[in-house]
């Protein structure tokens, strides 16, 4: 996220946000078609305990159409379930992290999610998507890799939270090389 709360410009372009991927010595390998990112040993121990919990991950249409559903398969190698108001029929992959897809909103998004991580992590990413995920409650943790660059407008971490929101303190902030990693306990909305 960039300093003025941003995780895409307007046209979905993410411009420096994630150079953190590729700013370090350390490979750190995923599944699918992309490329390993090299990051810096924080980074990367962070990335690595971040998502070694993750079960099964809810996206918005936007960022699953951007990303082309990822070649197929996600590169946490996680069922994704994808919030949509109409399911593609034209879906051409076959995947070892299956794909499902909700038409009745978030809620129902989580609670199919939570039901094939068995027990794992579910998250919850994009801004939309998070903005109402954080708006119905059902965020018991926020994390944000906040990026030192201001976009002064584009698409906003938590769109459609008219806030004030509350966020206790840090339960971790990790120091990387252009990025600091930040993870908050459950928010409540005043």
């Amino acid at each position: 996220m960039s300093l003025d709360g941003f995780i895409a410009r307007d046209d979905n372009s993410v411009g420096d946000l994630f150079d953190w991927y590729g700013n370090g010595d350390v490979e750190v390998t995923h599944a699918g078609t992309f490329p390993p990112f090299r990051m810096t040993a924080e980074s990367a121990r962070y990335w690595s305990e971040s998502t070694s919990r993750v079960g099964a991950l809810v996206v918005g249409r936007t960022l699953f159409d951007f990303t082309n559903g990822w070649g197929g398969r996600h590169p946490l190698d996680v069922p994704v379930v994808v919030v949509t108001h109409r399911s593609p029929t034209d879906w051409p992959f076959t995947t070892a992290a299956p794909f499902h897809f909700v038409t009745d909103g978030v809620e129902a998004a989580v609670d199919r999610a939570r039901e094939l991580a068995v027990g794992r992590d579910v998250n919850v990413t994009a801004g939309t998507m998070t903005g109402q995920a954080l708006i119905a409650g059902l965020l018991d943790e926020i994390a944000v890799d906040l990026v030192p660059v201001v976009f002064g407008q584009g698409r906003r971490y938590f769109e459609g939270v008219a806030g004030p929101v509350r966020l206790g303190d840090p339960t971790m902030l990790i120091r990387g090389r252009s990025v600091t990693h930040l993870r908050f306990p459950a928010a409540s909305i005043s």
